[in-house]
């Protein structure tokens, strides 16, 4: 794969009408003394600017190799389909376009991943941290060096981390589904099923500095539950079958039942992998969607 002078890492950052914040993540790229990479954009049917900023800056003398891939709107973790489909280096990582990619991060990854990469990881997981520096959630133990993603956050892990896998690992999984109307599905589809096979090796270095919006995110769940129910009822199947707890199993049923009444889906019980369990939830299931729609009335 590193034939053919092809960089070592891949930098993807989806953008929907991001042109106003895409400089500032330019910027980041730019000040990486390691320019091993791509940087490639994925355009998620932008109306605004996006692609005339972007050829400007291909146009420009900054030592980076920038790709730039419009698709049509079909929200994130389509952007992550396609990225995944085109990507060609050894590791890629997901930078948001309203994040930066860290100081010295590539030359961090690189040397890290020479030093101590093998076929038995899936990649590396480092730190996220705000614009001042602070660790986003907890930071990691002091001896840890290898974990799943899962066993991160099962150990008492807080906050979000930055994720760095091999390219051969993460497009030998499926891809993310798409449903018709749908704009949602979970990243960590696809980062469960690597958990299933592989360890991270834990890289204990600020890779991205990200920007929180507050824009009240328990609202906004509940109309991500509300708009994309056929993706929310994927994921509750899914983690089903990987329910570590009698009270995680009723949870994620209740969400089922909630997720398939918006969707009306007729034949959710007989899609339900815990049938007996789903027609237990359903009562509260009812009481679910009532109050997502109570919460999302107007919106």
């Amino acid at each position: 794969m590193n034939g053919e002078n092809i960089p070592f890492l891949t930098v993807f950052t989806p953008s929907f009408n991001r042109a106003h914040l895409l400089p500032r993540c330019y910027e980041s790229m730019k000040a990486q003394k390691c320019k091993d990479f791509i940087w490639m954009i994925i355009d998620d049917g932008s109306t605004d600017n996006t692609e005339e900023l972007v050829k400007k800056w291909q146009s420009e003398e900054n030592g980076l190799k920038i790709e730039y891939i419009y698709k049509p709107n079909g929200g994130m973790h389509t952007a992550h389909n396609t990225a995944y489909e085109n990507i060609r280096t050894e590791l890629n990582v997901c930078i948001d376009s309203d994040d930066l990619l860290a100081d010295d991060a590539v030359s961090k990854i690189k040397c890290f991943w020479e030093a101590h990469g093998s076929e038995r990881y899936a990649g590396i997981l480092g730190l996220d941290a705000d614009f001042d520096g602070n660790i986003i959630g907890k930071g990691f133990p002091e001896n840890l060096k290898e974990c799943t993603l899962g066993g991160y956050y099962a150990a008492g892990g807080k906050g979000d981390k930055k994720l760095v896998y091999r390219t051969d690992v993460i497009t030998k999984y499926p891809p993310y589904p798409v449903f018709e109307g749908e704009k949602f599905v979970a990243l960590g589809y696809k980062y469960t099923l690597c958990d299933d096979d592989y360890k991270l090796l834990v890289l204990d270095e600020v890779l991205c500095n990200v920007e929180y919006q507050t824009d009240g995110s328990t609202n906004n769940m509940y109309r991500q539950y509300r708009r994309n129910p056929k993706g929310w009822a994927f994921m509750r199947i899914f983690h089903m079958h990987r329910a570590p707890s009698k009270k995680r199993m009723f949870e994620l049923n209740v969400h089922y039942v909630s997720s398939c009444i918006f969707a009306k889906d007729k034949y959710f019980l007989k899609k339900s992998p815990k049938k007996l369990w789903t027609i237990v939830a359903c009562p509260f299931g009812l009481a679910l969607n009532l109050l997502i729609r109570f919460k999302t009335r107007g919106k």
